[in-house]
């Protein structure tokens, strides 16, 4: 199936939940009300506690667990719910797409947005757009597991989704990837456009003119959480590191091969 047959069949791109789009509102806002966020958050059941058991995850470690709605609004932020949030939406939205295992899914998703701001800091970006871009980058494999879950069984079966190899194979077995799917996902819920183009142009962040750095963040948090999820080899990350990416970015190479980097649980 074609990007644009795909895109055009109504289960790719479902409705954005109405708390989500509330929060999708507030990006670039300077003062939002935190009350308001709860209250809106509460209305639905369903999202809400998908949010506190993510608040409430090894990938956080907060001091305390939260239990309310509007206790997770104060402990994390707006930058932080506003990102939950969106993950709790899609995975409302394609909450058992075929092939696709979402405890492991959500933990490769949950190691990149961790890593992300660590990653910005040479470079002064906006960490706050780079946790959610890293969050968010993968969700084009949901779309595609649900709307082509036949033609996913050969690829998954040669090369997994978290694979390092599994762009390139996805491109030349479909002609497309999962980051332009994910991009058309983000741009039809009206997600900030520089989020748009880091999810869509992840994967070879030095081909635009001139590169996006966010992209590039994006680039190298989702290499480094699929070495996690491929065991962590130190093996591995020294020969797969994104030498050219990294320096772009300024960054030390050791800081992304420490295998200790990656502090949340032995990998799925």
């Amino acid at each position: 199936m074609r990007l644009e047959e795909l895109l055009q069949r109504p289960e790719a791109l479902p409705v954005v939940p109405e708390v989500a789009a509330q929060l999708i509102s507030t990006f670039g806002q300077d003062e939002v009300d935190l009350n308001r966020v709860a209250q809106q958050l509460e209305r639905d059941p369903a999202l809400a506690a998908r949010v506190l058991q993510q608040a409430n995850s090894a990938f956080f470690r907060l001091l305390r667990p939260v239990h309310s709605v509007r206790d997770a609004v104060w402990v994390l932020g707006l930058t932080r719910l506003r990102a939950l949030v969106l993950a709790a939406a899609v995975q409302s939205r394609f909450a058992a797409p075929p092939g696709i295992e979402l405890e492991r899914f959500w933990a490769y998703s949950f190691v990149a947005a961790s890593l992300a701001r660590t990653v910005c800091v040479p470079r002064r970006l906006d960490d706050a757009v780079a946790f959610t871009a890293a969050l968010l980058h993968a969700v084009g494999e949901l779309v595609m597991h649900q709307v082509l879950p036949q033609q996913m069984v050969p690829l998954d079966g040669q090369t997994p989704w978290w694979s390092l190899q599994r762009p390139e194979a996805e491109q030349r077995m479909l002609g497309y990837t999962y980051a332009e799917v994910g991009a058309a996902l983000a741009a039809h819920w009206r997600l900030p456009r520089t989020l748009v183009q880091a999810i869509e142009a992840h994967i070879h962040p030095l081909r635009a003119e001139p590169p996006d750095p966010l992209a590039a963040v994006v680039h190298m948090v989702a290499w480094r959480a699929r070495v996690w999820c491929l065991g962590n080899d130190r093996d591995t990350l020294i020969h797969s590191y994104p030498d050219a990416v990294g320096e772009l970015l300024q960054l030390d190479p050791d800081l992304l091969v420490d295998p200790g980097i990656v502090d949340v649980g032995a990998a799925p």
